[in-house]
């Protein structure tokens, strides 16, 4: 379903997938630069068709851009490299999905949408904050993208649903600027009115789910949300202006039943219905 049997982008396309292998600064177990792949081998096996959102993927405009070719050992270089690809994209009209890999990823995509859209909101699911000023010494990890993604748009444009681990200054940094919403219908609701008609960046980490259903990710996290509740957030957000998204943290080595990898390719056919529905 998802391929890059278009890699060279001839047809036109509202949507465009970008794959994104890197997971260079990952804290816990590596394995993210094999999500990509993994996505659209298990795509393979879902229906074209959502129920939920009564739409199907035959009916809107994607292509696959494929894999960028990344360098594992140059930070700097990889987030240039994707900057540049999902500058591309927008140049050429179409909305950038990224396919990671790690949170990190998410950085120059936003940075690239956050210049074309300067009213930008940010939407995060996440089992973990990613506020930390730093870890370890480095910036840029994926253990700090959001506090990055922060200073870039303002902590008052970024909402993060689904957080249920950090450290103490993360959770005080959250509080005072209040980005953390929750998953309740009423809540989503007042998510939506948040919104309003302002541009969306939609990032999804993967681990936001419960290790019981998404085991395959770097950092599992139990007390995460299952199918149902993704389901309601994403026709919740139906309607959206959404001018970026992005999927990361699938290791899927670490899940040798597919599952994992399943659940995060049907995850990006909802979001690609979602979005361009």
């Amino acid at each position: 379903m998802f391929d890059f049997t278009d890699r060279e982008l001839k047809t036109a396309h509202d949507i465009r997938i970008i794959g994104a292998p890197f997971d260079g600064t990952v804290s816990f177990r590596p394995g993210a630069r094999f999500g990509p792949a993994a996505i659209r081998h298990a795509s393979d096996g879902l229906e074209t068709w959502s129920p939920a959102l009564n739409a199907d993927l035959e009916s809107i405009h994607y292509a696959d851009g494929g894999d960028l070719e990344l360098p594992m050992g140059d930070v700097a270089l990889v987030l240039a490299i994707i900057r540049e690809a999902v500058d591309e994209c927008l140049n050429d009209g179409a909305t950038p999905f990224l396919l990671g890999g790690e949170h990190l990823v998410s950085l120059p995509a936003i940075e690239a949408v956050f210049d074309r859209y300067p009213d930008l909101v940010v939407i995060q699911l996440d089992a973990h904050a990613d506020q930390r000023e730093d870890y370890l010494g480095v910036k840029l990890s994926h253990a700090c993208v959001m506090r990055r993604v922060c200073e870039l748009i303002g902590y008052d444009n970024v909402r993060q649903l689904g957080v249920r681990s950090g450290t103490r200054d993360e959770y005080t940094l959250m509080q005072r600027f209040q980005t953390q919403a929750c998953l309740r219908e009423e809540s989503l609701a007042e998510l939506v009115d948040w919104i309003g008609g302002r541009p969306v960046y939609l990032t999804v980490d993967l681990d936001v789910f419960d290790p019981s259903c998404m085991s395959g990710t770097g950092t599992p996290e139990p007390g995460g949300i299952d199918w149902w509740v993704f389901q309601r957030f994403i026709t919740a957000l139906q309607g959206c202006d959404m001018v970026g998204l992005d999927v990361v943290e699938l290791a899927p080595q670490l899940d040798p039943s597919g599952c994992s990898s399943v659940l995060a390719a049907k995850a990006v056919r909802e979001m690609l219905l979602m979005a361009g529905s």
